[in-house]
């Protein structure tokens, strides 16, 4: 699977609950944890619901990525992961003439 130059994951996540790696030069994790405690009360009752859960993606980079100016970016709870990637070098065609 290759990675697009943007990726946008895991929507509502504080910065301090995910992280992002790179792992052998060629696959991005994006990985973390997330407590939440909801809280709801009255007068009569009093209601307190906790979740947890962990949360892991991997995507294989394409050969062309710079792996050193990886950046990764948290805004309004949207992870934005920018992978630049090298231009392909384009290869020096020289036309032979055909004689006869």
């Amino acid at each position: 699977m290759l990675v697009p130059d943007n990726v946008e994951d895991e929507r509502g996540h504080e910065k301090e609950e995910v992280k992002v790696e790179i792992e052998d030069n060629s696959v991005l994790q994006i990985s973390g944890e997330r407590n939440v405690e909801k809280e709801d009360k009255n007068d009569t009752w009093h209601r307190v619901e906790r979740s947890s859960g962990k949360f892991m993606r991997r995507f294989r980079l394409p050969e062309n990525a710079k792996m050193d100016e990886v950046k990764a970016a948290m805004e309004n709870g949207v992870l934005t992961v920018t992978v630049p990637k090298a231009e392909v070098k384009k290869p020096d065609v020289k036309p032979i003439q055909i004689t006869g």
